[in-house]
């Protein structure tokens, strides 16, 4: 019988393995930084090009390696994190598992270059689809520099899952934006083709963020601690006015290690429920702190994931520290009887200038003119003058109210217009009445139908009407929406807006859709990006623009309790009849309801 189970060669089981390490160039810079940080280094420097598919370099600072060790830390599963069964409850270091430098090397061309303090030479090693090309001395600073190019060039099926060189670019930044804000006191700097991405000197956690999220988010940041005997909790959490599309700007650490964790997540916007909207995400910096045998981080090859031993215990104190902040509500101003006590002290200096003004005011003599005026409160109203009216005998009344005819009552040509309008329920619902039917309109799906159809009639017949900001506004966001930015920017531009890169993680919008140019357009804006972040062609774009459109009708339109007055409600009903599709919103909700009198006399029970 013949033998069907075989014991696969090293060279596979290598790129096999790779597969769980290896993701994208940005996975390979997150392993590289971890090592570099667990080697002590104190400045560490990132290069790409092409999005770190052509070639990835990270140079530190560390105490480096000697040629032993060098060579040995090449082969599976060699690390001097760990030596026996007992130290993998006791992790302290962000590397442990041996895996990363073999994997990377078996699926890319890579070289190694490191040098300790006391040895007079340093030692270079040239590995080739894991297969060691070459070893020999050289001379170099204290520290090691890995370099990465061609990454999976060994192994097609992988590379054609590779992004654009923008996307790439993009993940990268995040990667090291991480690894940046989990060290404030360590150096960074990534640079792409040449271009600085990110430049960071060793400062403290708040300025660290300040740099990674920018300084205008960071001015909405606010400081959490907490937790128990068992959890220590750290860091910044955002105002509610401070949210995101996604969770690219959720921070979160476990003991120093950047985690995504559902555990965590969901503490986290527990906290955050009822505060801000849903689809909402907060920008949050957490670090918490466990003894090494409550967390097994010992999960996945990627380190991404762990597991607590008290999950419910971790959980309840994130909320609780979060939740202690957010009721507290530092954005808010001081309570008015505070700033009557700060006002005391210099209220009596303003009191005495403004008796004196008045003084001067009473020692000027009377005026004669056309015009007297006359001050009312902090108001000074003109006060018609004859002869010698003086202050002293000068009336006021209130003008009678002009003349307004009555504007010329428009034949109704549709449903909508047709209806005798009763009022507004909750400055929500507009309720009218046809004959014996009582019709309740969401205005707020109607004024979305309106736009939403509005914009579709201008995209289709060229363009978007634009209109030029007075002042264009800066929005701060992730590497990754930069890409996808500077990706989408011409689409982007079809349907009204106008973007331009401004530098690191910021861009500058010049021109909005005419529709939303009043409203906010860097929170849609933000949200546009978190939807194209999801696609990844112009194919796509094309056959998302409904979506698009039907986001920035829902951002343009009024939201929520707003009072609308009769003029108002009757131009709204008669858009609505120029309108296809009026019976419901872009998202498929119903305009609007009817009640029926026969149902109201059933519930009254006349029938």
């Amino acid at each position: 019988m013949s033998q069907r189970i075989s014991i696969l060669p090293e060279s596979l089981t290598n790129k096999i393995a790779a597969g769980e390490v290896v993701e994208r160039p940005a996975s390979v810079i997150k392993e590289l930084i971890e090592n570099s940080l667990d080697a002590g280094a104190t400045e560490i420097s990132v290069a790409i090009t092409a999005g770190g598919r052509r070639k990835i370099c990270v140079t530190d600072n560390g105490h480096g390696m000697s040629r032993e060790d060098a060579l040995l830390s090449l082969e599976r599963h060699a690390t001097s994190k760990i030596r026996v069964d007992s130290d993998l409850e006791n992790i302290l270091t962000l590397g442990f598992r041996g895996e990363a430098l073999p994997s990377i090397a078996s699926v890319s061309r890579f070289s190694l270059t490191t040098r300790e303090a006391e040895s007079l030479e340093g030692t270079e090693i040239i590995i080739e689809g894991g297969r060691v090309r070459d070893v020999r001395a050289c001379g170099m600073p204290t520290g090691t520099v890995i370099c990465v190019e061609q990454i999976f060039f060994n192994l097609p099926a992988r590379l054609k899952f590779m992004k654009s060189a923008e996307t790439e670019t993009g993940h990268v930044g995040d990667v090291v934006a991480r690894m940046a804000v989990s060290r404030p006191d360590v150096a960074f700097s990534c640079t792409s083709d040449d271009r600085e991405l990110l430049r960071l000197q060793p400062s403290d956690l708040q300025r660290r963020l300040a740099q990674v999220v920018g300084r205008e988010s960071s001015r909405n940041l606010y400081p959490v601690t907490g937790g128990d005997e068992y959890t220590a909790i750290s860091g910044f959490i955002s105002a509610p006015a401070l949210v995101r599309s996604g969770t690219q700007s959720i921070y979160t650490y476990i003991n120093g290690r950047f985690i995504r964790d559902k555990v965590v997540q969901h503490a986290v916007m527990q906290a955050y429920r009822g505060v801000i909207d849903r689809g909402r995400y907060p920008v949050v910096a957490l670090f918490i702190e466990l003894p090494p045998g409550e967390v097994d981080v010992n999960v996945h090859p990627t380190k991404h994931e762990v597991r607590f031993r008290r999950q419910s215990a971790v959980h309840d104190a994130i909320q609780a520290a979060i939740a202690e902040v957010l009721r507290r509500s530092p954005w808010l101003p001081p309570p008015p009887a505070v700033i009557a006590a700060a006002q005391e002290s210099t209220g009596q200096a303003y009191r005495e200038r403004i008796a004196a003004a008045a003084q001067a005011s009473l020692a000027m003599p009377p005026q004669r003119g056309p015009e007297i005026l006359y001050s009312a409160g902090n108001s000074v109203l003109p006060v018609a003058s004859t002869g010698n009216t003086s202050p002293n005998n000068a009336t006021v009344r209130e003008p009678d109210t002009p003349f307004q005819p009555e504007p010329p009552q428009q034949q109704a040509t549709g449903y909508f217009s047709s209806l005798a309008v009763i009022g507004q329920f909750h400055s929500e619902y507009i309720l009218c009445q046809a004959d014996a039917e009582l019709v309740i309109i969401d205005q707020h799906a109607a004024s979305e139908r309106v736009a939403y159809q509005r914009l579709k009639q201008q995209c289709h017949s060229g363009s978007i009407e634009s209109q030029r900001l007075l002042f264009p506004e800066t929005v701060e966001l992730s590497f990754s929406e930069v890409a996808v930015a500077v990706r989408f920017r011409d689409d982007l531009a079809n349907i009204g807006f106008e973007l331009e890169p401004f530098g690191g993680t910021t861009i500058m919008v010049s021109a909005a859709p005419r529709i939303v140019a009043r409203k906010n357009p860097t929170l849609l804006i933000r949200d546009i990006l978190a939807d194209l972040e999801r696609f990844g062609t112009s194919a796509a774009f094309t056959e998302a623009q409904d979506s698009l459109l039907s986001r920035i009708a829902c951002h343009s339109v009024i939201r929520g309790v707003h009072l609308l007055d009769n003029r108002q409600i009757k131009e709204l009903l008669q858009q609505m009849d120029q309108t296809d599709f009026a019976a419901s919103c872009p998202h498929g909700r119903p305009v609007s309801h009817v009640v029926t009198l026969a149902e109201l006399q059933k519930i009254f029970k006349r029938t």
